[in-house]
């Protein structure tokens, strides 16, 4: 019989400043690796294995393992690979809260028919961040939030785990205090003074009781979490800042035309997820990842900020055209493209019909709408540009419409 499994995810990078070093870095993959000048503010897990820890000095981790490799943090890099992820975990469901630079929520419970079961859009979830971004990610899999969290800690480093569905408090009550959100050093050491030490301990103390040890905020809150009680949802309601989408592409030298189809394909792929919310922009970003790791950012920003296909491929084609002495040079693995800059479609300022790259055209937005209602109706794979007539454009989860 199969095992009923709760639908939120929580997706959590694996000691993500420091694997972003060592993706960037590869004599640096499989060692010792802190993230950081006189604290440490990320450990390889080569790191954790001989004790170094966040926040501790960068003395006392020399110390612990000899043969530390540290290295300046890159906040540009960690802001980019974020943004990344962040573009896959959008591209698989709409509902998702981020609630840091490397995690967040997800909610998948809409997409059974389309996708399959929640650990195999986990699983798929996770080739995808590792296959297109070059980083490890853990998933954790549960009914409620906090243990889809508590999970996705259980399951590192780059693992999966679900918690099926009625045997939350089997998962939760063996694990010790400091597992469950809220518990720090002050309030773990309150309840270990009073000989609590693991959550089916304190899921055994009377609400009243832990409101006098912890206080009443904490009490409620610690009684809840331990009788997997929490009822909150995925909140979306931050407008997004940017849509984007993106495609590794393999090793290996790439034509001038392959990449051209590629391109068209994201922008036809991200200016349809535009109009769908209700939603312009105004900058368009190439991102490029090479064979050697490195990468690459161009951007070029409208006159007048849109939604019109036709606009944001001149951008992009002009953009690829720049990078091209660059990708004949390093090869490439990864195109991604994103549009910022976003408002809402009631404030487009439509140009007299020109056609010209700065606006759409009025025949150009006709003629995206039409596309739009035919793929809406028939599936994306209705009607298609003739550059990409004949060229594999691989699997992808059909996709409810995004409105931010």
């Amino acid at each position: 019989m199969q095992v009923a499994e709760g639908t939120f995810l929580h997706a959590d990078l694996d000691s993500f400043y420091a694997s972003v070093a060592q993706r960037d870095d590869p004599s640096l993959r499989g060692r010792p690796v802190a993230v950081g000048g006189g604290i440490v503010l990320a450990a390889s897990y080569e790191a954790k294995a001989c004790g170094v820890r966040t926040a501790m000095s960068g003395r006392i981790a020399r110390r612990l393992c000899p043969d530390l490799i540290e290295v300046a943090p890159s906040f540009t890099s960690y802001v980019e690979a974020s943004r990344a992820v962040f573009d896959v975990f959008r591209d698989i469901t709409p509902l998702v809260e981020g609630i840091s630079i490397d995690e967040a929520f997800l909610d998948v419970g809409g997409l059974a028919r389309l996708s399959g079961s929640p650990s195999r859009i986990g699983g798929e979830l996770r080739r995808r961040v590792k296959a297109e971004v070059g980083l490890p990610i853990s998933v954790g899999i549960a009914s409620a939030k906090f243990l889809a969290k508590v999970a996705s800690a259980a399951s590192k480093p780059d693992g999966l785990l679900s918690v099926p569905v009625g045997g939350e408090l089997d998962f939760l009550h063996p694990l010790p205090i400091e597992a469950l959100w809220g518990v720090g050093k002050v309030t773990a050491g309150k309840l270990h003074a009073h000989g609590i030490g693991t959550v089916g301990a304190l899921a055994a103390v009377e609400e009243q009781t832990l409101i006098a040890i912890v206080g009443q905020g904490s009490g409620r809150h610690l009684h809840a979490l331990a009788h997997g009680r929490d009822p909150r949802r995925v909140e979306t309601r931050t407008r997004r800042r940017s849509i984007g989408a993106q495609r590794a592409i393999g090793r290996g030298r790439h034509t001038g035309a392959e990449l051209d189809a590629i391109l068209v394909s994201l922008v036809d792929k991200v200016t349809r997820r535009l109009r769908s919310g209700e939603r312009i922009g105004r900058t368009f970003v190439l991102r490029l990842r090479f064979d050697n790791m490195t990468r690459a950012t161009r951007s070029r920003t409208l006159r007048n900020a849109t939604a019109g296909t036709d606009a944001w491929l001149v951008a992009g084609r002009a953009l690829l055209e720049e990078a091209m002495p660059m990708i004949a040079d390093r090869g490439v693995t990864l195109v991604g493209i994103s549009i910022t800059g976003l408002d809402g479609s009631d404030d487009e300022q439509l140009e007299l019909p020109l056609g010209d790259a700065a606006g759409p055209s009025r025949p150009s937005a006709a003629l995206d709408g039409a596309l739009d209602a035919v793929r809406d109706r028939f599936g994306s794979a209705a009607v298609t540009r003739g550059v990409l007539l004949g060229r594999s454009e691989g699997f992808s989860t059909p996709q409810l419409p995004d409105h931010g």
